[in-house]
């Protein structure tokens, strides 16, 4: 009853090992209908599976390098959407701004930063006392236009 296959390993042609998965299949779901038309099918209540996810999710967030793949494969994935992106950046732009204390302070910061630098936040090249064309020893930042009474 046993073949012998090329290698001279013994095969069975009998049981469910040597039946294509989709015969095992159709199989393992008849006996599943049976088992729950007769009442003797396990059927979870809520709280059951709620402890199984719980269980499962804490066995696969123990694998670190797992973890870091799935969170890796999302951020790449997220990022790939540029109009997604650039709604999240305007969204966070938004909100900062609206947070007067924190504009405020951001600008010291920068003011400071262009101070420490040495160029007052001009360009290369250009010259921030600009006096041949606006006239007096203001730098660009400081004049005003004229007031509308």
């Amino acid at each position: 009853m046993a073949d012998t296959t090329s290698t001279g390993s013994n095969i069975s042609k009998r049981g469910f090992a040597s039946m294509d998965p989709v015969r095992k299949r159709e199989i393992a779901s008849k006996g599943g209908r049976a088992a729950h038309q007769k009442g003797t099918a396990h059927e979870f209540t809520p709280d059951e599976a709620r402890a199984a996810g719980r269980k499962g999710g804490e066995t696969v967030s123990r694998n670190r390098d797992h973890m870091a793949h799935i969170g890796r494969r999302g951020g790449e994935a997220v990022s790939r959407d540029r109009e997604h992106m650039a709604n999240i950046g305007r969204k966070g732009g938004e909100t900062v701004s609206r947070d007067r204390q924190h504009m405020a302070t951001i600008g010291r910061e920068g003011g400071e930063s262009r101070r420490e630098s040495g160029n007052n936040g001009s360009q290369p090249g250009e010259d921030r006392m600009d006096t041949d064309r606006k006239g007096g020893d203001q730098s660009r930042d400081q004049q005003q236009a004229p007031q509308a009474l």
